[in-house]
């Protein structure tokens, strides 16, 4: 790369402010999309983001605020997505193919498209004709709210073209951030996926009174179902057991800042689905996630009792109670 390259963050959550704060740290300039602007202005007067993660304060002069998407877009050469999937499309409507030409894309964003039931690298590669070398993955083990923290984290930068994600990584990298480059796209955002579902999953276990011993069990069972996806949809050599799979499943499944176990442990204490997304007031991926890969597993027919089981819950409304005593019957 012979000039510095723009980096943008598009979104206005917990995940993009706690980017932004890690960019902050090594990047002169950052390009940040956020939808409100009484949000931009808010963050220009009191150097915080009023709705996520308000303890981070900001150096606003390294940030370049802006709520026209299109205009973002064509500063930059590095995009990170943190815009839930479940909205992205709609966050990008009206842009083109032409507004992505040359650009680099790293999606955040850890979800499916549900409208396309793509990954988020597939979407922009089918969709806006990104190369797949110019497109990367950010993902964990971490918790936006321990960067806020600045908790020691680590993050997987993971592209095909290894000079794009090493520059991704030194720019997060930071003295709480540590980082690793991988080349596996499609695993690492698929596992991304899964590990939201099966956070639903022990949340449901937890609602219903399940104990750590069983909870055991249901990891276990899980990073085990990951890889029997994962190496089906893109068979390639990796280590299922290392930070970018393992760690950031166990992360999401037992953290106290998990969203996705928040929501589906009130789903296992009875509350509806409808009832326990208006109460959070946030967005479990999961949610969306379990829908997607069950369309997309009709394709493939990978053995997947828990985000079977998950489904049925959500989408098909069988009791909690009912179909986790039955997924126990399959469980190892």
């Amino acid at each position: 790369m012979d000039k510095l390259p723009q980096i943008a963050v598009i979104g206005g959550g917990s995940w993009a402010t706690a980017i932004v704060k890690m960019l902050c740290n090594n990047s002169p300039q950052v390009h940040w999309w956020i939808r409100n602007a009484s949000t931009i202005e808010h963050i220009k007067k009191y150097n915080h983001n009023p709705n996520y993660l308000t303890s981070v304060e900001f150096n606003v002069d390294k940030l370049v605020l802006c709520t026209d998407l299109k205009e973002v877009i064509s500063r930059a050469d590095i995009l990170i997505m943190a815009v839930p999937s479940a909205f992205l499309k709609d966050a990008l409507s009206g842009l083109t193919e032409a507004d992505f030409k040359n650009k680099k894309v790293f999606s955040a964003i850890k979800g499916i498209v549900p409208e396309h039931n793509l990954i988020v690298g597939e979407f922009f590669n089918t969709e806006y004709k990104i190369p797949l070398e110019n497109i990367g993955v950010v993902t964990g083990p971490c918790h936006a709210e321990e960067v806020a923290m600045e908790k020691l984290s680590y993050l997987t930068i993971a592209s095909q073209n290894v000079e794009n994600a090493t520059y991704v990584a030194s720019q997060l990298n930071c003295r709480y951030i540590r980082t690793t480059v991988s080349d596996d796209i499609f695993g690492t955002e698929f596992s991304a996926v899964l590990k939201n579902v099966f956070a639903v999953a022990s949340g449901i276990c937890h609602g219903l009174g399940y104990g750590d011993n069983f909870q055991a069990v249901l990891i276990s069972n899980a990073i085990q179902e990951i890889k029997r996806f994962v190496d089906v949809v893109h068979p390639i050599d990796r280590d299922i057991k290392s930070s970018a799979y393992l760690g950031d499943l166990l992360v999401t499944a037992y953290s106290q800042f998990s969203r996705n176990r928040m929501f589906g442990a009130m789903v296992g204490k009875g509350y509806s689905v409808k009832y326990a997304q208006l109460e959070m007031n946030m967005v479990a991926e999961g949610y969306y996630g379990v829908k997607s890969i069950h369309e997309i597993n009709k394709k493939y027919g990978v053995d997947m009792p828990i985000t079977d089981a998950v489904y049925n819950i959500i989408y098909e409304k069988i009791s909690p109670a009912i179909e986790m005593k039955l997924l126990t019957d399959r469980l190892s």
